[in-house]
């Protein structure tokens, strides 16, 4: 059970990065009556994701187990504070708007990388428990053949 939770945190890291950036706010700007009000709303779903990177990535620290993912957990949860602190601020306030939105895009897309390169790497050690040097879980199967049916 335990050697599911980074599993958990990293699915819902870059399944909540997945929704929020490639379904929902282009959804909002497509269906909303302005882009003011999706911007707006935007904002709003792009600062709870933020938490939610924030969460899943103390998670995979904490409880990663043998894998290697901390660069990749530490780099996602940096870019998405910056995302957060450093350029949602700058488009909000109108600064360079078009400069400040591929900037906030790439960064974004950085994280979302870093959530799947995360996800993989936890992932593959629950297919093959071995090569990350975890035994694997243990066999509580009968020795000797199935019981006959009749």
């Amino acid at each position: 059970m335990r050697e599911r939770v980074p599993v958990f945190a990293a699915a819902l890291w870059w399944g909540s990065l997945t929704a929020i950036g490639f379904m929902a706010v282009p959804l909002l700007f497509a269906n909303l009556p302005s882009p003011a009000i999706a911007g707006q709303m935007a904002a709003k779903l792009f600062t709870a994701q933020t938490w939610m990177s924030v969460g899943c990535g103390m998670v995979l620290l904490i409880a990663r187990g043998k894998v290697r993912i901390e660069a990749w957990a530490l780099a996602g949860m940096i870019l998405a504070l910056l995302v957060e602190f450093a350029v949602a601020p700058r488009i909000v306030a109108k600064q360079d708007l078009a400069l400040w939105h591929a900037v906030g895009s790439a960064m974004y897309g950085v994280q979302w990388i870093c959530a799947g390169a995360a996800l993989w790497k936890v992932g593959a050690r629950l297919r093959h428990p071995r090569e990350s040097g975890d035994p694997g879980p243990r066999s509580h199967a009968r020795p000797g053949p199935p019981p006959a049916r009749g």
